[in-house]
């Protein structure tokens, strides 16, 4: 696999097949997303435990992400389902009501909605196709008048334009899904709606706890898809492993125009602070119903992979699409091309760069030597994976490779921008790991004979954080 970027899939009806899930790792699927906000408990445990089998099946290192649902803040149900609003009418938000809703009003999942507006404020349903404004607060209800109307079914999303909503990102139902995630030791954890560092501390904890049994700690996600995240972006990143450009509800609270921006400024935050990208929302949309993707929606995937993004994300074009191989497929083709176009400008990347770690400064040596070099490969032996990510935030078109004798570094090193995660045994004597490691790169068809490359271990072997050699070897 030549491809640096990662591709992570939502599994749902379309894609909880066996042989559709192994057509799905095949044709390019490094990272399986379970999606909380669907599904009981042991349905996501039948998935992870089928994500495991058809990994294992076709030979592939795959990740698993539990990403939880966040708040529910939505509207309540209809009589008939939906109801068709027209501008200029007006629409009753009622935190009480508990008969399904009309065309005068609805109830609310989330009940705190009438201490959080007051008249004037904006709020956006369905991702923002419909459109209310507040006229005036009584007790539990919310009297508005339908700005942009349409058609509003059961259980539609709403937003604050701004932000504002008080929500917790952590429910009661998020706690027990969490202690879910950690029965199959997901890989990852995404924590939907955090505003601040808090939230995503208090969520590490809860899975550290969760996750002691089997002596797990996940590595934890930011989602972020609240205006007010947006000031707090350096600390939530520093309390988390990396975040996901969530750009539906991100969108609707700050406006489609400034989302672009902001995704480069994230990408290239997470990037200087050693953290994970992905990119989500609406990536390839249209192909949930077509073979082919729209010249709009190709850019996007592109400039995404250009932005540095570790991963792109697929939604309901994998869980619910009818094309969800094709769309793998053509996703996988487009990074790839956009990989090709990039630049590396790997000696202006480390221009005034000081580190301040002996592992650091390895990984960094052997990118710069393989670089100058062309090395057909860089191996990271690693026993947390640190070495492996910290190689992979910087532009290389030489494949990173990270051997670990940890089965849960292997899975964690699959979301890794350039880095193809193997696993090895354990070695104590440093030219028996050397030797291994380049058998193991041989067999894989990755070197031949008179091949270069760069390898990076510690002395002594086995010992996370202990990476001080750099080796540059030939394949005899």
């Amino acid at each position: 696999m030549s491809r640096a970027t990662k591709i992570v899939a939502t599994l749902g009806p379309a894609s909880s097949d066996a042989e559709v899930l192994e057509r799905l790792l095949q044709a390019g699927v490094d990272v399986v997303r379970l999606n909380f906000s669907h599904g009981k408990a042991q349905d996501h445990i039948d998935r992870a435990n089928l994500v495991r089998q058809c990994a294992a099946k076709v030979g592939k290192t795959v990740a698993l992400m539990a990403d939880l649902q966040g708040p529910k803040i939505r509207v309540g149900k209809f009589e008939q389902g939906k109801v068709m609003l027209e501008n200029g009418m007006p629409f009753v938000l009622d935190a009480a009501r508990t008969e399904p809703g009309d065309i005068e009003g609805v109830g609310l999942d989330y009940k705190e909605l009438p201490r959080d507006v007051k008249p004037g404020d904006v709020l956006l349903l369905n991702d923002g196709l419909i459109v209310l404004t507040v006229d005036r607060v009584q007790g539990d209800k919310v009297f508005t008048l339908v700005k942009i109307g349409g058609e509003l079914s059961n259980n539609k999303g709403i937003n604050k334009q701004g932000g504002g909503l008080t929500a917790p990102a952590l429910t009661g139902k998020d706690m027990e899904d969490i202690k879910t995630a950690m029965s199959f030791q997901c890989d990852y954890l995404a924590v939907s709606f955090p505003k601040n560092a808090t939230d995503m501390e208090m969520a590490r904890q809860l899975a550290n706890v969760a996750g002691e049994p089997w002596r797990h700690k996940p590595a934890m996600i930011a989602k972020i898809e609240r205006s007010e995240a947006i000031p707090h972006l350096e600390a939530i990143l520093k309390a988390s492993d990396g975040i996901m450009v969530a750009r539906g509800d991100l969108a609707v609270e700050v406006g489609n125009a400034a989302v672009p921006a902001l995704q480069k400024r994230m990408i290239r935050m997470a990037r200087e602070m050693d953290k994970i990208a992905i990119t989500a929302t609406q990536m390839m949309e249209s192909m949930i119903v077509n073979p082919v993707p729209t010249r709009a929606e190709v850019s996007d995937v592109a400039n995404a992979v250009l932005d540095g993004t570790d991963a792109v994300m697929l939604s309901a074009e994998t869980a619910a699409g009818r094309y969800p191989v094709e769309t793998v497929e053509q996703m996988a083709q487009i990074a790839l091309e956009a990989e090709r176009a990039d630049d590396v400008r790997l000696d202006a990347d480390f221009t005034n760069k000081r580190f301040g770690r002996i592992d650091q400064s390895i990984a960094m040596g052997a990118l710069f030597t393989a670089h100058h070099l062309g090395c057909k490969a860089i191996i990271a032996l690693t026993e947390s994976g640190s070495t492996a990510l910290w190689m992979s935030r910087y532009r290389i078109k030489v494949p990173i490779y990270g051997l670990t004798s940890k089965a849960g570094s292997q899975t964690r090193m699959a979301l890794y921008r350039n880095v193809r995660p193997i696993l090895m045994p354990t070695h104590t004597d440093r030219d028996q790991a050397l030797a291994e490691a380049e058998r193991l790169l041989v067999a894989r068809g990755a070197l031949k004979p008179g091949d270069t490359y760069a390898i990076t271990c510690g002395e002594p072997m086995g010992h996370p954080g202990g990476t001080n050699m750099l080796k540059v070897c030939m394949v005899r």
